[in-house]
């Protein structure tokens, strides 16, 4: 039997949620998930100048969007400092690790020669192997020692068996001068104590594995399985930046993209699954391993996004829809609905649904049961509201008054006028949206009819046939 899969998304707080930290917040998610195991959330604030709570907050609620739910509360590294300094004088007193009194002048002046003589520039401290007795009353560093021949090979689950000579590695920095930890250190420190199992992360960071594993040797604690993903680039397959349009996960919520599409996106960029391109939560789960994951770039497509994005609205539930509008118009800044216009939204789900690729176009297709009286059509729609179509509308109206407002008998009633006015009924399709939705493309005329109610339906004919022109 193995342990429990623990993974972790540890992002810093300096700004928003980048799409590639969502992607990688989302494979990890998936990975634990997938196998009953745990997601931890880990806030990489030690960055005390460029941390901010407000980006805290914006990386919790693109989470909250993306429906990427953690185990526990979010661990700040910053409150774990103690415990940073703690393995770092651990490792001092095993003779794992010394006290550097070397200063920025020494380093630069043994760079310098170093390079006049065509060495290395690696710095190597004559105080490695000091003795106390030898030690000044100055302020020094922590270092760890480094091993000085052979190779250390990270075993990468997406990059394959990766080796690096230790002759590359550096006695790095555990503790700066006045006493704080290091990142790489506290990195090494949170994983190990929050029993990470699976470090999943860009492959932006795969040369640390090799200066991280340094530490988790001299701990004598396990190494995780790395997985080092490759980032995401733009079209042009230049990393993704600003030029490439939106970089923030929340950005994507206020266009007006479904969880589940930028969900299934996201996997998809990156990580396959035979050719399925479209696919649940379930299937994700059930499906996600680290063996599908390319070792090349992926690039991000935002036709790709919309289509999978109107996938996934058609296949959702039209109650989950309403509710993800909802959310979609208090994190654009848009206009609450009412009880009313919920209702309506709600009945006309079934086919606003359809071929609605994100939330704007879905509630642009819903304009006709969002609007009341008086209906404004806009410039295209009031072209077919001339004399001639009003006259048409004023003599339509009392067909309807009595017919059974059932699909099947308004298309015989509608089909029969146009026939009887000598035209299809295509040509009275038009006038009917126009004053129906005051847009010149909207749902089936029918289906705005049936969602209206007859009442409705012939208050907007007479309304729109009594406008003067």
């Amino acid at each position: 039997m193995t342990d429990a899969v623990v993974t972790r998304f540890a992002p810093s707080p300096t700004g928003y949620l980048h799409i590639g930290g969502a992607r990688t917040a989302l494979f990890n998610w998936l990975y634990a998930r997938g196998r009953g195991g745990k997601f931890l959330l880990r806030i990489e604030d030690t960055d005390r100048a460029r941390s901010t709570p407000e980006a805290t907050e914006a990386i919790l609620k693109s989470m909250a969007w993306l429906g990427l739910d953690y185990d526990g509360d979010p661990v700040s590294q910053f409150e774990g400092a103690a415990r940073h300094a703690e393995v770092a004088h651990t490792l001092l007193a095993a003779g794992k690790a010394y006290k550097c009194f070397a200063t920025q002048d020494d380093i630069q002046a043994f760079r310098d020669a170093a390079k006049s003589e065509g060495k290395s520039t690696l710095y190597h401290s004559p105080w490695r192997d000091a003795q106390e007795g030898a030690h000044p009353d100055a302020p020094y560093v922590v270092r760890i020692k480094a091993p000085r021949d052979g190779t250390t090979v990270i075993k990468d689950a997406v990059q394959g068996d990766v080796t690096i000579r230790n002759d590359q590695l550096d006695d790095m920095v555990l503790l700066r001068s006045d006493g704080s930890p290091v990142y790489m250190l506290a990195v090494v420190v949170d994983d190990h104590d929050m029993g990470v199992t699976h470090v999943i992360r860009g492959d932006d960071h795969l040369n640390n594995a090799a200066r991280q594993m340094m530490i988790y040797n001299a701990m004598d604690w396990n190494v995780p399985v790395w997985a080092h993903i490759p980032l995401i680039h733009g079209p042009d397959g230049k990393k993704m930046s600003k030029r490439h349009g939106a970089t923030g996960a929340e950005e994507y919520q206020t266009m007006g993209y479904p969880a589940a599409g930028m969900r299934n996106y996201l996997t998809r960029l990156g990580w396959s699954h035979g050719d399925d391109e479209f696919f649940s939560d379930a299937q994700a789960l059930d499906w996600f391993d680290l063996g599908g994951i390319g070792k090349s770039p992926a690039r991000f497509d935002l036709k790709k996004l919309e289509n999978l994005s109107g996938q996934h609205i058609a296949a959702a539930s039209d109650a989950a829809l309403q509710r993800e509008l909802i959310a979609f118009l208090n994190a654009s800044g848009g206009d609450s609905l009412d009880t009313a216009q919920l209702t309506g939204l709600l009945a006309a789900m079934p086919f606003l649904k359809e071929r609605s690729k994100t939330f704007p176009e879905l509630l642009e297709k819903a304009a006709f049961v969002l609007s009341s009286r008086p209906i404004t059509p806009d410039e295209k729609a009031s072209k077919h509201l001339d004399l001639v179509s009003r006259g048409i509308l004023r003599e339509l109206t009392p067909h309807l008054q009595n017919a059974s407002w059932d699909r099947d008998t308004l298309e015989t009633v509608l089909n029969g006028f146009a026939e009887a006015q000598g035209t299809k009924f295509g040509k009275l399709a038009g006038p009917l949206r126009a004053a129906l939705a005051g847009r010149a493309v909207t749902p089936s005329v029918f289906d705005m009819m049936l969602v209206l109610g007859r009442e409705e339906t012939l208050a907007r004919l007479n309304e729109a046939a009594s406008v003067e022109g």
